[in-house]
């Protein structure tokens, strides 16, 4: 089930993440792992994270690789290390929806988000390389933590995508 898309203004949000590249096979075995990692790095910082964790997709191309970070929000940008990437989604408008349901219903959750946007003129903020399409912010927000919810039918995911500035 997915909500209704809307445009909303984000402020800017500073993050930690370890940031691959995986193809679409690969992804599912890499998403729990990495973002172990990077909560286990925070805490040993004495930093808690400000929110859900998410998955940031830079550099999309669905038949080879997609160049992703997952990540924690945190309250401040730290200082990295060369496995751990920090950095800030930008702030400004971002379309985006709710989504509930087992992760695999994620990728038509995307599609919903992505034709909406299209059917309604939307511009995203990004561009296309000849590695895929760039954004500036798209993001997937693991809201209901599955350790803590184990009916998959129950759990949230936000999906949004940043919306290029208005000329």
């Amino acid at each position: 089930m997915v909500t209704d898309p809307k445009i909303a203004p984000r402020p800017e949000q500073p993050y930690a993440s370890i940031r691959t590249q995986v193809t679409m096979d690969e992804f599912g075995s890499v998403i729990q792992p990495l973002h172990s990692e990077v909560m286990q790095w925070l805490k040993q910082q004495g930093i808690a994270p400000t929110g859900a964790p998410f998955i940031r997709y830079n550099v999309i191309d669905m038949a080879a690789k997609l160049d992703v970070e997952m990540g924690w929000p945190t309250e401040k940008l730290l200082t990295g290390t060369d496995r751990i990437t920090t950095d800030v989604l930008p702030a400004g408008n971002y379309a985006a929806l709710l989504y509930t349901g087992h992760y695999d219903g994620l990728y038509d959750a995307n599609r919903v988000l992505i034709e909406w946007g299209r059917d309604n003129h939307i511009e995203w903020d990004g561009s296309t390389s000849p590695k895929g399409d760039v954004f500036a912010g798209r993001v997937e927000n693991y809201i209901t933590d599955p350790g803590e919810e184990p009916d998959s039918s129950k759990w949230e995911t936000e999906v949004a995508i940043k919306v290029a500035d208005k000329k």
